[in-house]
This record gives structure tokens, sequence and C-alpha cells, in this order.
């Protein structure tokens, strides 16, 4: 479907809002996520879905940059805890990425192998991905076994049907001899 542009207004549907509040959400921790790596900042964010579950994101956590706040103080968190997760937040981030590349290069492949109307080679396949296919060729075969015999039975009534009549005829000549 790709993407459009959707006017802001409160979504009716209550699945179809979830399913916004969700992709919402996470595109929002993960900005959010960016700005305090880009820029050094402490941040926290408090949101509650449309069924009332809360979800939060801070860097470095969401209760040190709270209790910054309520308390009004000024001086930030220590640098201990700042970097303490500053890898961990990095490390994310590069996966994340990664990810979505390796998505992108699939739906690309695909796409290409459509066009070729080329099938994915079995060398190529994982364990799962090959149980599966082990799977898949035996249905496949019980499958083609279960339509040859129904073959074979069709034919074998077809001949029968044809046959008797002959025979009819031939014992009906022999016991008239």
């Amino acid at each position: 479907m790709g993407r459009r542009k959707i006017e802001m207004k409160m979504v009716k549907d209550r699945g179809s809002r979830q399913v916004t509040f969700s992709k919402r959400r996470n595109g929002l921790f993960k900005k959010a996520n960016d700005l305090a790596t880009l820029c050094g900042l402490e941040i926290a964010i408090i949101v509650f879905s449309p069924g009332g579950k809360a979800f939060s994101f801070g860097n470095p956590n969401v209760e040190d940059v709270v209790d910054r706040y309520l308390n009004r103080k000024s001086e930030p968190i220590p640098p201990a805890s700042e970097g303490m997760f500053e890898k961990e937040n990095e490390e994310l981030i590069d996966l994340v990425k990664q990810l979505q590349l390796e998505k992108k290069k699939g739906e690309m492949l695909e796409k290409e192998m459509k066009s070729r109307g080329e099938s994915i080679k079995i060398e190529d396949l994982d364990l799962d991905e090959l149980l599966k296919l082990k799977e898949s060729l035996e249905r496949l075969r019980q499958n083609v076994s279960m339509k040859e015999s129904e073959l074979e039975a069709s034919s074998s009534l077809l001949l029968l049907a044809n046959e008797p009549v002959v025979e009819a005829d031939a014992s009906a000549s022999k016991t008239s001899i």
C-alpha cells in the first residue's frame, strides 16, 4: 500500500488505534534515543496506551530523569551512570540499522527473484527452512501418491466398464456352439 499522509485526528476503530499506538510509540522511543545519543541528553518519556498500560523510555533511565525533574535538581546525573548504557544503546542502534538493511535486501531479492521467475537454492537454506521444505515435499509425495491411486482406480473402472460388453458377446457365442 505504501506510505501516505494521514489526517491528524483520533483513530476511531479501537484495533486500528492500538496498532497505530504501538507503531508510533516505537518510532517515538527511537527518535528520543537518537536525540539523547546525538546531543548527550537526559530524556524520559512516559506514555499510556489506549488500554491504559504504561510504557516508558529513559536515557540514562526514567527514574533518574524523573527524580531530577521532580526534585528540581539542576546538576546532571553523574557521568558513571550516564555512560553506563551508552555502549549498549550504540550496539542497539547498530543492530536496528543492520536489521533494516537486511529486511530491505530480502525484499529486493524477493522482488528480483519473482521478476526472473527464479527459485531459492537449497544450499542457501538453514536447518529450519530445510525441515519445512522436507515436510512440504513429504506432503507433496503423499498427495501425488493419492492422486496416482485415484487415477489408477479410475482407469481400471473405465477398462472394466468397456470389457464386460466384449466378454459378454464372446461368452454368448461360446454357449451357443
